[in-house]
Protein backbone atom coordinates (compact mmCIF):
# COMPACT_ATOMS: atom_id res chain seq x y z
CA UNK A 1 0.00 0.00 0.00
CA UNK A 2 2.89 2.35 0.76
CA UNK A 3 4.22 1.77 -2.78
CA UNK A 4 0.80 2.72 -4.15
CA UNK A 5 0.73 6.09 -2.37
CA UNK A 6 4.36 6.66 -3.24
CA UNK A 7 3.63 6.14 -6.93
CA UNK A 8 0.49 8.27 -6.68
CA UNK A 9 2.63 11.23 -5.61
CA UNK A 10 3.90 11.42 -9.21
CA UNK A 11 0.58 13.08 -10.09
CA UNK A 12 1.18 16.01 -7.69
CA UNK A 13 2.82 18.31 -10.19
CA UNK A 14 1.64 21.49 -11.94
CA UNK A 15 3.01 20.14 -15.21
CA UNK A 16 0.65 17.14 -14.95
CA UNK A 17 -2.35 19.49 -14.58
CA UNK A 18 -1.36 21.39 -17.74
CA UNK A 19 -1.00 18.08 -19.59
CA UNK A 20 -4.46 17.01 -18.42
CA UNK A 21 -6.07 20.27 -19.65
CA UNK A 22 -4.32 20.06 -23.01
CA UNK A 23 -5.52 16.46 -23.24
CA UNK A 24 -9.11 17.75 -23.01
CA UNK A 25 -8.40 20.22 -25.81
CA UNK A 26 -6.96 17.38 -27.89
CA UNK A 27 -9.93 15.05 -27.48
CA UNK A 28 -12.75 17.54 -27.90
CA UNK A 29 -12.45 18.19 -31.69
CA UNK A 30 -13.02 14.47 -32.30
CA UNK A 31 -16.61 15.06 -31.18
CA UNK A 32 -17.14 17.58 -33.98
CA UNK A 33 -15.91 15.22 -36.71
CA UNK A 34 -16.58 11.88 -35.01
CA UNK A 35 -19.51 10.72 -32.91
CA UNK A 36 -21.58 13.94 -33.14
CA UNK A 37 -21.17 14.04 -36.91
CA UNK A 38 -22.05 10.32 -37.18
CA UNK A 39 -25.23 10.90 -35.19
CA UNK A 40 -26.10 13.97 -37.28
CA UNK A 41 -25.60 12.02 -40.52
CA UNK A 42 -27.61 9.08 -39.15
CA UNK A 43 -30.48 11.38 -38.24
CA UNK A 44 -30.33 12.67 -41.82
CA UNK A 45 -30.79 9.04 -43.03
CA UNK A 46 -27.37 8.53 -44.61
CA UNK A 47 -26.33 4.90 -45.13
CA UNK A 48 -23.91 2.97 -42.90
CA UNK A 49 -21.37 2.85 -45.72
CA UNK A 50 -21.56 6.62 -46.27
CA UNK A 51 -21.16 7.34 -42.56
CA UNK A 52 -18.23 4.92 -42.36
CA UNK A 53 -16.52 6.60 -45.32
CA UNK A 54 -16.75 9.94 -43.50
CA UNK A 55 -14.12 8.38 -41.27
CA UNK A 56 -11.60 9.10 -44.05
CA UNK A 57 -11.52 12.61 -42.55
CA UNK A 58 -9.43 11.14 -39.75
CA UNK A 59 -6.72 10.25 -42.25
CA UNK A 60 -5.40 13.73 -41.44
CA UNK A 61 -4.21 12.35 -38.10
CA UNK A 62 -2.28 9.59 -39.84
CA UNK A 63 -0.04 11.84 -41.94
CA UNK A 64 1.00 14.41 -39.34
CA UNK A 65 4.64 13.35 -39.72
CA UNK A 66 4.63 15.12 -43.10
CA UNK A 67 4.43 18.58 -41.53
CA UNK A 68 5.44 17.89 -37.92
CA UNK A 69 9.09 18.96 -38.57
CA UNK A 70 7.80 22.51 -39.08
CA UNK A 71 6.53 22.55 -35.50
CA UNK A 72 10.00 21.63 -34.22
CA UNK A 73 11.76 24.41 -36.17
CA UNK A 74 9.33 27.28 -36.85
CA UNK A 75 8.53 29.42 -33.82
CA UNK A 76 5.43 31.58 -34.30
CA UNK A 77 5.84 35.18 -33.09
CA UNK A 78 3.86 34.66 -29.88
CA UNK A 79 3.60 32.34 -26.84
CA UNK A 80 6.62 30.17 -27.60
CA UNK A 81 7.33 27.16 -29.83
CA UNK A 82 4.56 24.89 -28.49
CA UNK A 83 1.80 27.20 -27.23
CA UNK A 84 1.97 29.43 -30.30
CA UNK A 85 1.02 26.55 -32.58
CA UNK A 86 -1.59 25.24 -30.15
CA UNK A 87 -3.54 28.50 -29.86
CA UNK A 88 -3.38 29.21 -33.61
CA UNK A 89 -4.98 25.84 -34.38
CA UNK A 90 -7.61 26.29 -31.67
CA UNK A 91 -8.78 29.55 -33.22
CA UNK A 92 -9.08 27.86 -36.63
CA UNK A 93 -11.13 25.00 -35.14
CA UNK A 94 -13.57 27.43 -33.50
CA UNK A 95 -14.14 29.32 -36.76
CA UNK A 96 -14.63 26.09 -38.77
CA UNK A 97 -17.06 24.68 -36.21
CA UNK A 98 -19.17 27.86 -36.39
CA UNK A 99 -19.22 27.55 -40.17
CA UNK A 100 -20.25 23.88 -40.07
CA UNK A 101 -23.22 24.76 -37.88
CA UNK A 102 -24.68 26.75 -40.79
CA UNK A 103 -24.55 23.90 -43.32
CA UNK A 104 -27.43 21.82 -44.66
CA UNK A 105 -26.46 18.13 -44.73
CA UNK A 106 -28.71 17.13 -47.62
CA UNK A 107 -27.69 20.03 -49.87
CA UNK A 108 -24.10 20.69 -48.79
CA UNK A 109 -22.74 17.25 -47.90
CA UNK A 110 -19.45 17.72 -49.76
CA UNK A 111 -18.88 21.12 -48.13
CA UNK A 112 -19.58 19.52 -44.77
CA UNK A 113 -16.97 16.84 -45.49
CA UNK A 114 -14.44 19.50 -46.55
CA UNK A 115 -15.06 21.50 -43.38
CA UNK A 116 -14.70 18.34 -41.32
CA UNK A 117 -11.38 17.66 -43.06
CA UNK A 118 -10.19 21.20 -42.26
CA UNK A 119 -11.08 20.71 -38.59
CA UNK A 120 -9.23 17.39 -38.64
CA UNK A 121 -6.10 19.01 -40.11
CA UNK A 122 -6.15 21.80 -37.52
CA UNK A 123 -6.88 19.36 -34.71
CA UNK A 124 -4.11 17.02 -35.86
CA UNK A 125 -1.64 19.92 -35.95
CA UNK A 126 -2.79 20.97 -32.48
CA UNK A 127 -2.11 17.39 -31.34
CA UNK A 128 1.45 17.52 -32.70
CA UNK A 129 2.14 20.59 -30.57
CA UNK A 130 0.32 19.19 -27.51
CA UNK A 131 2.18 15.87 -27.67
CA UNK A 132 5.47 17.72 -28.01
CA UNK A 133 4.48 20.00 -25.11
CA UNK A 134 3.96 16.88 -22.93
CA UNK A 135 7.23 15.21 -23.95
CA UNK A 136 9.15 18.49 -23.49
CA UNK A 137 7.62 19.07 -20.04
CA UNK A 138 8.99 15.83 -18.56
CA UNK A 139 12.76 15.34 -18.30
CA UNK A 140 14.19 12.12 -19.75
CA UNK A 141 15.08 10.70 -16.32
CA UNK A 142 11.62 11.23 -14.77
CA UNK A 143 10.19 7.79 -15.55
CA UNK A 144 7.41 7.99 -12.94
CA UNK A 145 6.36 11.45 -14.13
CA UNK A 146 6.34 10.21 -17.72
CA UNK A 147 3.82 7.47 -16.86
CA UNK A 148 1.75 9.95 -14.83
CA UNK A 149 1.79 12.42 -17.73
CA UNK A 150 0.71 9.67 -20.14
CA UNK A 151 -2.14 8.73 -17.79
CA UNK A 152 -3.39 12.30 -17.42
CA UNK A 153 -3.06 12.96 -21.15
CA UNK A 154 -5.32 9.95 -21.74
CA UNK A 155 -7.73 10.99 -18.97
CA UNK A 156 -7.82 14.49 -20.44
CA UNK A 157 -8.44 13.23 -23.97
CA UNK A 158 -11.38 11.15 -22.79
CA UNK A 159 -12.68 14.05 -20.73
CA UNK A 160 -12.85 16.08 -23.93
CA UNK A 161 -14.21 13.24 -26.02
CA UNK A 162 -16.37 11.44 -23.46
CA UNK A 163 -17.24 13.91 -20.71
CA UNK A 164 -17.84 16.95 -22.91
CA UNK A 165 -18.91 14.63 -25.72
CA UNK A 166 -22.16 13.86 -23.92
CA UNK A 167 -23.33 17.47 -24.32
CA UNK A 168 -24.23 17.41 -28.05
CA UNK A 169 -26.27 14.20 -27.63
CA UNK A 170 -28.31 15.60 -24.76
CA UNK A 171 -28.99 18.78 -26.71
CA UNK A 172 -29.81 16.93 -29.96
CA UNK A 173 -32.45 14.82 -28.20
CA UNK A 174 -34.37 18.00 -27.38
CA UNK A 175 -36.73 19.33 -30.09
CA UNK A 176 -35.57 22.84 -29.20
CA UNK A 177 -32.10 22.19 -30.63
CA UNK A 178 -31.02 21.46 -34.19
CA UNK A 179 -27.67 19.84 -34.93
CA UNK A 180 -26.44 23.10 -36.45
CA UNK A 181 -27.12 24.94 -33.20
CA UNK A 182 -25.40 22.15 -31.28
CA UNK A 183 -22.25 22.82 -33.31
CA UNK A 184 -22.32 26.48 -32.28
CA UNK A 185 -22.28 25.30 -28.66
CA UNK A 186 -19.28 23.09 -29.47
CA UNK A 187 -17.48 26.12 -30.92
CA UNK A 188 -18.15 28.03 -27.69
CA UNK A 189 -16.70 25.23 -25.57
CA UNK A 190 -13.61 25.05 -27.78
CA UNK A 191 -13.05 28.77 -27.19
CA UNK A 192 -12.44 28.08 -23.50
CA UNK A 193 -9.27 26.15 -24.37
CA UNK A 194 -7.79 29.27 -25.94
CA UNK A 195 -7.81 30.86 -22.48
CA UNK A 196 -6.27 27.70 -20.96
CA UNK A 197 -3.44 27.85 -23.51
CA UNK A 198 -2.75 31.49 -22.64
CA UNK A 199 -2.40 30.57 -18.95
CA UNK A 200 -0.13 27.53 -19.46
CA UNK A 201 3.65 27.74 -19.03
CA UNK A 202 5.85 27.00 -22.04
CA UNK A 203 8.24 24.07 -21.30
CA UNK A 204 11.92 24.98 -21.09
CA UNK A 205 13.98 22.66 -23.30
CA UNK A 206 17.56 23.16 -24.46
CA UNK A 207 17.42 21.72 -27.98
CA UNK A 208 19.97 24.13 -29.44
CA UNK A 209 22.99 21.91 -28.78
CA UNK A 210 21.39 18.90 -30.50
CA UNK A 211 20.30 21.08 -33.42
CA UNK A 212 23.78 22.58 -33.71
CA UNK A 213 25.42 19.14 -33.81
CA UNK A 214 23.03 18.10 -36.58
CA UNK A 215 23.66 21.34 -38.44
CA UNK A 216 27.42 20.82 -38.29
CA UNK A 217 26.99 17.25 -39.51
CA UNK A 218 25.10 18.29 -42.62
CA UNK A 219 27.30 21.32 -43.28
CA UNK A 220 30.34 19.07 -43.31
CA UNK A 221 28.55 16.65 -45.60
CA UNK A 222 27.82 19.44 -48.07
CA UNK A 223 31.43 20.69 -48.10
CA UNK A 224 33.77 22.86 -46.05
CA UNK A 225 33.98 25.78 -48.46
CA UNK A 226 32.16 29.08 -48.25
CA UNK A 227 28.62 28.66 -47.06
CA UNK A 228 26.15 29.93 -49.65
CA UNK A 229 22.49 30.82 -49.15
CA UNK A 230 21.54 27.63 -50.96
CA UNK A 231 23.68 25.55 -48.59
CA UNK A 232 22.12 27.26 -45.57
CA UNK A 233 18.64 26.45 -46.89
CA UNK A 234 19.65 22.86 -47.66
CA UNK A 235 21.08 22.37 -44.18
CA UNK A 236 17.96 23.85 -42.55
CA UNK A 237 15.73 21.48 -44.52
CA UNK A 238 17.92 18.46 -43.77
CA UNK A 239 18.06 19.23 -40.03
CA UNK A 240 14.30 19.91 -39.91
CA UNK A 241 13.00 17.07 -42.07
CA UNK A 242 15.67 14.36 -42.32
CA UNK A 243 17.51 14.48 -38.98
CA UNK A 244 14.54 13.59 -36.69
CA UNK A 245 13.93 10.38 -38.64
CA UNK A 246 17.63 9.57 -39.06
CA UNK A 247 18.28 10.05 -35.35
CA UNK A 248 15.31 7.81 -34.45
CA UNK A 249 16.56 4.90 -36.57
CA UNK A 250 20.24 5.33 -35.62
CA UNK A 251 19.53 5.55 -31.88
CA UNK A 252 17.21 2.52 -31.79
CA UNK A 253 18.61 0.42 -34.63
CA UNK A 254 16.68 -0.24 -37.84
CA UNK A 255 15.21 -3.59 -36.77
CA UNK A 256 13.81 -2.41 -33.45
CA UNK A 257 12.67 0.92 -34.90
CA UNK A 258 10.70 -0.78 -37.69
CA UNK A 259 9.29 -3.29 -35.20
CA UNK A 260 8.05 -0.46 -32.99
CA UNK A 261 6.38 1.28 -35.92
CA UNK A 262 4.67 -1.94 -37.04
CA UNK A 263 3.36 -2.71 -33.55
CA UNK A 264 1.96 0.81 -33.13
CA UNK A 265 0.27 0.52 -36.54
CA UNK A 266 -1.74 -2.59 -35.68
CA UNK A 267 -2.21 -2.40 -31.90
CA UNK A 268 -5.58 -0.62 -31.63
CA UNK A 269 -7.05 -1.48 -35.01
CA UNK A 270 -9.82 -3.71 -33.63
CA UNK A 271 -10.88 -1.00 -31.20
CA UNK A 272 -11.02 1.51 -34.07
CA UNK A 273 -13.25 -0.69 -36.25
CA UNK A 274 -15.64 -1.04 -33.32
CA UNK A 275 -15.52 2.64 -32.42
CA UNK A 276 -16.25 3.84 -35.94
CA UNK A 277 -19.55 1.92 -36.03
CA UNK A 278 -20.52 2.12 -32.35
CA UNK A 279 -22.87 5.11 -32.68
CA UNK A 280 -24.56 3.55 -35.72
CA UNK A 281 -24.90 0.27 -33.80
CA UNK A 282 -26.41 1.98 -30.76
CA UNK A 283 -29.01 3.76 -32.88
CA UNK A 284 -29.90 0.69 -34.94
CA UNK A 285 -30.20 -1.56 -31.91
CA UNK A 286 -32.65 0.87 -30.29
CA UNK A 287 -30.76 3.24 -27.94
CA UNK A 288 -31.70 6.95 -27.95
CA UNK A 289 -29.35 9.91 -28.30
CA UNK A 290 -29.82 10.54 -24.56
CA UNK A 291 -28.80 6.94 -23.80
CA UNK A 292 -25.68 7.38 -25.93
CA UNK A 293 -24.81 10.66 -24.20
CA UNK A 294 -25.33 9.24 -20.69
CA UNK A 295 -23.74 5.81 -21.05
CA UNK A 296 -21.37 5.84 -24.03
CA UNK A 297 -20.03 9.31 -23.26
CA UNK A 298 -20.57 10.34 -19.63
CA UNK A 299 -20.11 6.93 -17.97
CA UNK A 300 -17.22 6.09 -20.26
CA UNK A 301 -15.60 9.36 -19.24
CA UNK A 302 -15.48 8.53 -15.53
CA UNK A 303 -14.38 4.96 -16.15
CA UNK A 304 -11.57 6.20 -18.39
CA UNK A 305 -10.30 8.76 -15.90
CA UNK A 306 -10.19 6.22 -13.07
CA UNK A 307 -8.47 3.53 -15.11
CA UNK A 308 -6.09 6.00 -16.76
CA UNK A 309 -4.70 6.78 -13.32
CA UNK A 310 -4.60 3.07 -12.42
CA UNK A 311 -2.97 2.28 -15.76
CA UNK A 312 -0.33 4.89 -15.07
CA UNK A 313 0.39 3.32 -11.68
CA UNK A 314 0.68 -0.12 -13.32
CA UNK A 315 3.21 1.25 -15.81
CA UNK A 316 5.19 2.87 -12.99
CA UNK A 317 5.36 -0.38 -11.02
CA UNK A 318 5.49 -3.10 -13.71
CA UNK A 319 6.72 -1.33 -16.84
CA UNK A 320 5.35 -0.50 -20.26
CA UNK A 321 5.49 -4.03 -21.74
CA UNK A 322 3.21 -5.60 -19.13
CA UNK A 323 0.86 -2.63 -19.36
CA UNK A 324 0.57 -3.05 -23.13
CA UNK A 325 0.14 -6.83 -22.96
CA UNK A 326 -2.54 -6.83 -20.24
CA UNK A 327 -4.51 -4.02 -21.85
CA UNK A 328 -4.30 -5.69 -25.28
CA UNK A 329 -5.81 -8.94 -24.01
CA UNK A 330 -8.63 -7.18 -22.17
CA UNK A 331 -9.23 -4.94 -25.19
CA UNK A 332 -10.02 -8.00 -27.33
CA UNK A 333 -12.33 -9.42 -24.66
CA UNK A 334 -14.20 -6.13 -24.25
CA UNK A 335 -15.22 -6.14 -27.93
CA UNK A 336 -17.09 -9.39 -27.33
CA UNK A 337 -19.42 -7.57 -24.90
CA UNK A 338 -20.88 -5.68 -27.85
CA UNK A 339 -21.54 -8.99 -29.59
CA UNK A 340 -23.62 -9.95 -26.55
CA UNK A 341 -25.67 -6.74 -26.84
CA UNK A 342 -26.22 -7.45 -30.54
CA UNK A 343 -27.76 -10.78 -29.54
CA UNK A 344 -29.83 -9.60 -26.56
CA UNK A 345 -31.02 -6.18 -27.77
CA UNK A 346 -31.09 -2.67 -26.22
CA UNK A 347 -30.44 -3.64 -22.60
CA UNK A 348 -29.22 -0.67 -20.60
CA UNK A 349 -27.67 -2.99 -18.02
CA UNK A 350 -25.57 -4.69 -20.70
CA UNK A 351 -24.70 -1.31 -22.21
CA UNK A 352 -23.40 -0.12 -18.84
CA UNK A 353 -21.29 -3.29 -18.50
CA UNK A 354 -19.96 -3.00 -22.05
CA UNK A 355 -19.13 0.71 -21.68
CA UNK A 356 -17.41 0.05 -18.34
CA UNK A 357 -15.22 -2.73 -19.72
CA UNK A 358 -14.54 -0.91 -22.99
CA UNK A 359 -13.64 2.32 -21.16
CA UNK A 360 -11.27 0.55 -18.82
CA UNK A 361 -9.45 -1.30 -21.63
CA UNK A 362 -9.32 1.76 -23.91
CA UNK A 363 -7.87 3.89 -21.11
CA UNK A 364 -5.32 1.33 -19.99
CA UNK A 365 -4.13 0.58 -23.52
CA UNK A 366 -3.92 4.27 -24.41
CA UNK A 367 -1.86 5.11 -21.32
CA UNK A 368 0.57 2.29 -22.03
CA UNK A 369 0.85 3.25 -25.71
CA UNK A 370 1.38 6.96 -24.99
CA UNK A 371 4.06 6.10 -22.40
CA UNK A 372 5.72 3.76 -24.89
CA UNK A 373 5.80 6.36 -27.66
CA UNK A 374 7.06 9.04 -25.27
CA UNK A 375 9.82 6.67 -24.17
CA UNK A 376 10.99 6.39 -27.77
CA UNK A 377 11.31 10.16 -28.36
CA UNK A 378 14.36 12.43 -28.34
CA UNK A 379 13.22 15.74 -26.78
CA UNK A 380 15.17 17.74 -29.38
CA UNK A 381 12.84 16.36 -32.07
CA UNK A 382 9.82 15.51 -29.92
CA UNK A 383 7.15 16.91 -32.26
CA UNK A 384 8.44 15.04 -35.31
CA UNK A 385 9.29 11.71 -33.68
CA UNK A 386 6.10 11.52 -31.63
CA UNK A 387 4.06 12.43 -34.72
CA UNK A 388 5.79 9.72 -36.75
CA UNK A 389 4.79 7.00 -34.29
CA UNK A 390 1.40 8.36 -33.30
CA UNK A 391 0.35 8.97 -36.89
CA UNK A 392 1.03 5.35 -37.78
CA UNK A 393 -1.27 4.29 -34.95
CA UNK A 394 -3.95 6.62 -36.24
CA UNK A 395 -3.48 5.30 -39.78
CA UNK A 396 -4.36 1.81 -38.61
CA UNK A 397 -7.22 3.10 -36.49
CA UNK A 398 -8.84 5.50 -38.97
CA UNK A 399 -7.92 4.97 -42.60
CA UNK A 400 -8.47 1.21 -42.56
CA UNK A 401 -11.37 1.49 -40.08
CA UNK A 402 -13.23 3.74 -42.53
CA UNK A 403 -14.23 0.50 -44.28
CA UNK A 404 -16.04 -0.68 -41.14
CA UNK A 405 -19.47 0.30 -42.50
CA UNK A 406 -18.76 -1.56 -45.74
CA UNK A 407 -17.84 -4.66 -43.73
CA UNK A 408 -21.07 -4.52 -41.71
CA UNK A 409 -23.08 -4.14 -44.92
CA UNK A 410 -21.18 -7.06 -46.49
CA UNK A 411 -22.17 -9.11 -43.43
CA UNK A 412 -25.82 -8.14 -44.03
CA UNK A 413 -25.87 -6.17 -40.81
CA UNK A 414 -24.66 -9.09 -38.67
CA UNK A 415 -23.34 -7.04 -35.78
CA UNK A 416 -22.42 -10.11 -33.71
CA UNK A 417 -20.03 -11.41 -36.35
CA UNK A 418 -18.60 -7.92 -36.85
CA UNK A 419 -17.72 -7.50 -33.16
CA UNK A 420 -16.15 -10.96 -32.99
CA UNK A 421 -14.01 -9.97 -35.99
CA UNK A 422 -12.84 -6.80 -34.21
CA UNK A 423 -11.79 -8.91 -31.20
CA UNK A 424 -9.67 -11.17 -33.41
CA UNK A 425 -7.92 -8.14 -34.92
CA UNK A 426 -6.05 -7.59 -31.63
CA UNK A 427 -4.21 -10.95 -31.67
CA UNK A 428 -1.51 -10.15 -34.31
CA UNK A 429 -0.38 -7.05 -32.39
CA UNK A 430 0.03 -9.05 -29.16
CA UNK A 431 2.20 -11.61 -30.94
CA UNK A 432 4.28 -8.80 -32.36
CA UNK A 433 4.58 -7.15 -28.93
CA UNK A 434 5.88 -10.40 -27.44
CA UNK A 435 8.61 -10.56 -30.09
CA UNK A 436 10.08 -7.17 -29.05
CA UNK A 437 9.67 -7.51 -25.27
CA UNK A 438 13.43 -7.70 -24.59
CA UNK A 439 14.11 -4.52 -26.57
CA UNK A 440 11.44 -2.66 -24.60
CA UNK A 441 12.93 -3.88 -21.30
CA UNK A 442 16.38 -2.71 -22.42
CA UNK A 443 15.04 0.73 -23.32
CA UNK A 444 13.26 1.13 -19.95
CA UNK A 445 16.36 -0.02 -18.05
CA UNK A 446 18.48 2.50 -19.95
CA UNK A 447 16.17 5.33 -18.96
Amino acid sequence: MSDFFSNLSAYKDRRILNIFLFGIASGFPWIMIGSAMSAWLKDESLSRSAIGLFGLIFTAYSITFLWSPLLDRIRLPFLGLRRGWIICMQICIVVACLFMGQLNVQEQLYLMAATGLFIALCSATQDIAIDAFRVDSIASGEKDKMSAASAMATAGWWTGYGGLGAIPFWLADSPAWSWGEVYWVLAGIMSVFIVITLLAKEPDVDRDSEIQLSTNLYQNALGNGAVTAWQKLSVWILVSVVEPFREFFVRNGVRFALSVLMFIFIFKMGEAFLGRMSIVFYREIGFSNADIGTYSKLLNWWVTIIFSVIGGLVNIKYGVFKGLMISGVTMALSNLMFAVIAQVGPSKELLVAAVFIDGFTAAWSSVALVAFISLMCNRAFSATQYALMASLGVLGRTFLASSSGVIVDAMDGNWTAFFILTALMVIPSLLFLWSIRHDIARLEAKQ
